[in-house]
């Protein structure tokens, strides 16, 4: 493992974060991983144990029950955990950065009094409701309905995808008020699982991360108060936007993670097998594969910690945010292909994780925006920039 404390300038702090959830992911987690993702179970007494540990509650003010810690603190919570099982790391920040950011971020008080402490404790799971069987990468053609009438929002529509969707209490979804309005009719609401007219179906069976949870939502005449509204009426399309930029931070850290795994994983393996009498490490071909995944890690690390820093300075980062998530996850499955080229027929084994990680890796390249729609925001803001220096 990289000197991460030296190299990425980790305050006491954050490196006692990495040393306390390392040696967690290590001991508790990476036991019960295989079989989470075999089985396609959400391993509750892990997330219980996390709670204990109070990982939930790292980035949020201690006034709203959180820990007071910074972004970058929860970044490196969830790499560390996705370096053993991004299962985990990604319920972790489906929670963090998308069940509970939008809350903190946006909510009411009353709603924060109702719903920050027991997020932040653990007590019940949060997740967020965007992405809808016609409406992906176009989060902008949310078909969902929410009709204002007197106090509530009467709401029908359908999301699916749904990480935590099982165990959440508030899910916080996006819905058009007028479809003639566009971007501007799209608002976000809170939606308590007790609300008439909510319910929560089994999700498909997914290529990876499947020790995750994920579902689907629906809404039929469901009424939600008018006061459960995130930001204004007309800031629902900006207030999911800002979520997403969050969000993609976290699928930079999850895909570090990942990519961090399979290096370890094949550095180990390459210094144990031995073909043609040596070791694997000591073939040339070999060594390189591992000096191109350290490089490229070290890269993609570099970008994810920036645009966590750039959040915690309060500072616009949404392009750095869909750089560093961009590169990580592409980084994330190129290392892990090489991992697999590394253990040759055993990295297609079940024997080995190196081919759950693989499987774990393509949902970063999809989720919170695909590789694509990134090079969309990148190259958009680098065109926007250059005509202003040119005016």
């Amino acid at each position: 493992m990289e000197d991460l404390k030296t190299n990425f300038d980790l305050t006491e702090e954050q490196e006692m974060i990495r040393e306390t959830v390392e040696r967690f992911a290590n001991e508790v987690v990476a036991p019960v991983a295989a079989h989470a993702d075999e089985t396609c179970t959400f391993n509750q007494d892990v997330w219980g144990q996390m709670c204990e540990l109070g990982l939930p509650a790292l980035p949020f003010p201690e006034e709203e029950g959180g820990a007071g810690l910074d972004n970058l603190s929860y970044i490196i919570a969830v790499e560390e955990l996705s370096r053993v099982c991004a299962s985990t790391g990604l319920s972790y920040a489906a929670h963090v950065s998308l069940g509970t950011w939008p809350i903190h971020a946006f909510g009411s008080d009353a709603l924060k009094e109702k719903y920050m402490p027991g997020l932040c404790a653990g007590e019940f799971m949060g997740a967020y409701g965007l992405t809808e069987p016609n409406a992906g990468s176009d989060s902008g053609g949310t078909q969902t309905t929410a009709v204002l009438e007197g106090d509530h929002y009467l709401v029908n529509g359908s999301k699916c995808f749904i990480t935590n969707g099982s165990f959440s209490k508030p899910y916080v979804i996006t819905a058009q008020t007028d479809k003639s309005q566009g971007q501007k009719g799209i608002v976000a609401l809170v939606v308590d699982r007790d609300t008439d007219g909510f319910s929560i179906e089994k999700g498909e069976t997914k290529l990876g991360m499947r020790g995750s949870d994920w579902t689907n939502l629906v809404f039929q005449d469901c009424k939600v108060p008018a006061d459960n509204l995130l930001g204004t009426p007309e800031t629902g399309f900006i207030t999911f936007m800002k979520t997403l930029e969050g969000g993609r931070i976290s699928i930079g850290a999850l895909s570090l993670g990942i990519a961090q795994g399979a290096l370890d994983q094949a550095v180990k393996y390459a210094n144990e097998r031995e073909q043609f009498g040596k070791h694997l490490s000591k073939h040339q071909a070999v060594a390189f594969k591992l000096a191109d995944m350290r490089t490229e890690i070290a890269a993609a690390r570099h970008l994810v910690y920036h645009s966590a820093r750039m959040k915690d300075a309060g500072r616009d980062y949404g392009t750095d945010a869909a750089m560093g998530k961009y590169f990580a996850s592409e980084v994330a499955m190129r290392c892990t292909y090489e991992a697999i080229q590394i253990f040759g027929g055993n990295g297609y084994s079940r024997e080995y994780p190196v081919e759950r990680m693989y499987r774990d890796a393509k949902l970063c390249t999809i989720g919170e925006g695909t590789s694509e729609v990134q090079k969309l925001i990148i190259s958009r803001d680098l065109l926007q920039k250059a005509q202003l220096q040119m005016a």
